[in-house]
């Protein structure tokens, strides 16, 4: 990123600056409440998370309120789920808000007007993991009841500069990040990125301070492997912390690189990289949306005018590479090259 690290531009004052973590967040605040941001949005939580504490204002603010399951029982009484029993519920109910479940993690409920996130953790599950889900997950329902439009990308940083990793899951987003991370770039935001235009560019925001990694990626580029809490019984993922190689303001977006689909890069030798024309840009932003369940009218037109925007203010680009762990630093010094030609 040589030629793009020497003139960053930075976001204009309008942008929001995240204060740095407080590490203690034992203590109570007034009436019972912390105040926190990711994403640029202030979160209001009646318990203690794993955030950066924030005393300004954000972009919008999400109140987050545990309940009893008897609200839950309440709320989704006599709804006919789609489908048998599995670990992932999800509803649209009468009122307009909507109920989410993980199974073995929590289940929540989203107001209407994507304001109000109530609450339930399982008792199996840890607490690492249930935020994960209810920042990651349940809050999307509330960031698009709210306008705004969440990419399922991944998001590095380095001189005020971020590069964001576009792709589904088990694309190799955050494997790609522990790379970079190797290299002394810091992590914006893994899995969630929220973007909002600022004197003609794209200002990405900050994230949890967390990465989601296998052991092997973790091990090997981080060397924190066995730091890391099981995401769920499911998977082998981890989640490690990453308060020492977090960035901690929002940047300005240098590029999306939108990752090939294993089945695609399983077929590839080498590193391609390959600049898309706008309307190819839009499907792959499109496909890249990271909610894709709320399809209201109003929500589509305004995503359709967002994301046709983004494809005006910053390059998306097509990138293939095998998916090995051993061609991951050839991946990243394709990347840092091109991004230095731009």
């Amino acid at each position: 990123m040589a030629d793009i690290a020497q003139h960053p531009p930075q976001p204009s004052h309008s942008a929001v600056t995240v204060e740095t973590a407080v590490s203690d967040h034992s203590q109570d605040r007034a009436g019972g409440r912390y105040r926190y941001c990711v994403y640029g949005i202030v979160i209001l939580s009646d318990t203690p998370l794993a955030l950066p504490e924030y005393a300004h204002a954000g972009l919008a603010e999400v109140d987050c309120i545990s309940a009893p399951a008897s609200v839950f029982l309440a709320a989704t009484q006599g709804v006919a789920f789609d489908g048998p029993d599995s670990w992932y519920r999800y509803q649209l109910l009468d009122d307009g808000s909507t109920f989410v479940r993980w199974e073995a993690i929590g289940e929540f409920l989203v107001s209407a007007d994507g304001r109000t996130i109530r609450s339930r953790r399982l008792e199996e599950a840890s607490s690492e993991s249930f935020q994960v889900y209810m920042l990651g997950q349940a809050l999307t329902f509330a960031l698009v009841r709210q306008r705004f439009e969440p990419l399922h990308a991944t998001v590095v940083a380095q001189n005020g500069r971020g590069v964001a990793f576009l792709g589904d899951n088990a694309f190799g987003k955050s494997s790609l990040a522990a790379c970079f991370l190797e290299a002394g770039f810091h992590l914006l935001t893994d899995d969630l990125l929220i973007l909002k235009e600022d004197s003609n560019q794209l200002v990405a925001y900050p994230g949890p301070p967390r990465i989601k990694l296998f052991p092997k990626v973790a091990k090997r580029f981080l060397g924190d492997a066995g730091n890391g809490i099981q995401m769920n019984a499911d998977t082998d993922k981890l989640i490690l912390s990453m308060d020492d190689r977090q960035c901690a303001n929002p940047v300005a977006l240098s590029a999306i690189y939108s990752l090939a689909a294993p089945r695609v890069a399983c077929r590839t030798a080498s590193v391609s990289i390959e600049t898309l024309t706008r309307r190819e840009a839009f499907v792959r932003l499109l496909q890249g949306t990271l909610n894709r369940r709320f399809v209201h009218p109003r929500r589509l037109a305004h995503q359709f005018g967002f994301l046709t925007r983004v494809t005006d203010l910053v390059p998306v680009k097509n990138l293939t590479y095998p998916r090995a762990i051993d061609r991951l630093e050839e991946v990243r010094a394709s990347v840092i090259a091109d991004l230095g030609r731009g």
